[in-house]
């Protein structure tokens, strides 16, 4: 048995949402060997990055205006 058939077989055995897991991991494994397609994931990860960063700070600044706000420190 060489091991592509082994791998089959040893998916085979997996209860159904194992195998939807090992299929997320064979399609990011395809992803990783296509460089255009690598490329283009490194991109949108680092542009995602950024923006989940910026709006914490955005969010926690509300936050603090909204606090202001309530306090009456500063007027709409």
């Amino acid at each position: 048995m060489n091991v592509r058939e082994e791998t089959i077989s040893k998916i085979n055995q997996l209860p159904e949402e194992l195998v939807s897991e090992v299929n997320d991991f064979v399609s990011f494994l395809l992803m990783k060997h296509d460089h255009e397609r690598w490329q283009l994931w490194e991109l949108f990860t680092e542009g995602k990055k950024l923006a989940e960063s910026d709006f914490s700070d955005y969010l926690s600044n509300l936050e603090e205006y909204e606090e202001r706000l309530a306090r009456g420190e500063i007027q709409w």
